[in-house]
């Protein structure tokens, strides 16, 4: 049973209940594809206004956290590989389709982590180290280096091959919902590593995309920097 909203503090009540179902999403109460109460019976529950409560379930929509399904009502967002790919992977055509990536090998290994990620982490100090080389119309153009606590991914290891949509399978595996992704980019050179690694040659212009990934509870939980070769693509974004 949720609680009521008469003794809470003086916010908004329609954030009060944004957040109470929040919460028990990221408890894992709620899981995903589990279809919530109508916003009658929602709002009888924590003791505000059907209004109230629709605007609620319309911030979590606006957010990504919840579905409004039609004809079913609203059930909490399942991240799938189409979702994953649409949502997090930018790299797009010159004629704005999209750019399909391929994975083309894979290493998974526990390390230590570095200061960074130690501080992004909360003080963890080991993490799944998940380094990746995908392609994209069959050349080698994107080289990804993940990094995630292992207190958060336990075995990670003995799932690989990881699938190609990694924040999908962290949800569906874990229980962990990325919520959005903090990214800087800039302009870099290709080094050895890169050119060993990708269809380019050491020196060559790359973009860096350093990306913090955010889950519903607000946590950095995973850190991850990818290097494209964008000859002729484009990292899209839109700005709302």
């Amino acid at each position: 049973m949720v609680a009521r909203m008469d003794d809470a503090p003086a916010l908004p009540l329609y954030r009060h209940v944004y957040e109470t179902i929040l919460a028990r999403i990221v408890s894992g109460e709620l899981r995903p594809g589990v279809m919530l109460p109508s916003e009658t019976a929602l709002g009888a529950e924590m003791g505000v206004s059907q209004g109230t409560a629709r605007k609620a379930l319309m911030e979590l929509e606006r957010n990504g956290i919840v579905e409004r399904r039609q004809g079913r009502g609203t059930v909490v967002a399942t991240t799938t590989a189409e979702t994953d790919h649409f949502h997090f992977f930018r790299l797009r055509h010159a004629d704005g389709s999209d750019a399909a990536p391929a994975l083309v090998s894979e290493t998974v290994t526990r390390r230590r982590a570095s200061a960074a990620e130690r501080t992004a982490f909360d003080g963890l100090g080991q993490v799944h180290a998940i380094d990746r080389i995908r392609s994209i119309d069959e050349r080698r153009i994107v080289r990804e280096m993940s990094a995630v606590p292992v207190d958060l991914f336990p075995g990670l290891e003995g799932h690989a091959p990881l699938p190609n949509a990694l924040y999908a399978f962290y949800q569906h595996t874990y229980g962990i919902a990325i919520a959005r992704a903090d990214e800087r980019l800039q302009a870099v050179l290709a080094t050895a590593e890169d050119a060993a690694a990708m269809d380019v040659a050491a020196g060559e212009p790359l973009i860096e995309v350093t990306r913090h990934a955010i889950d519903l509870s607000g946590r950095t939980v995973e850190l991850r920097r990818s290097r494209y070769v964008t000859d002729d693509l484009a990292y899209a974004v839109t700005l709302s």
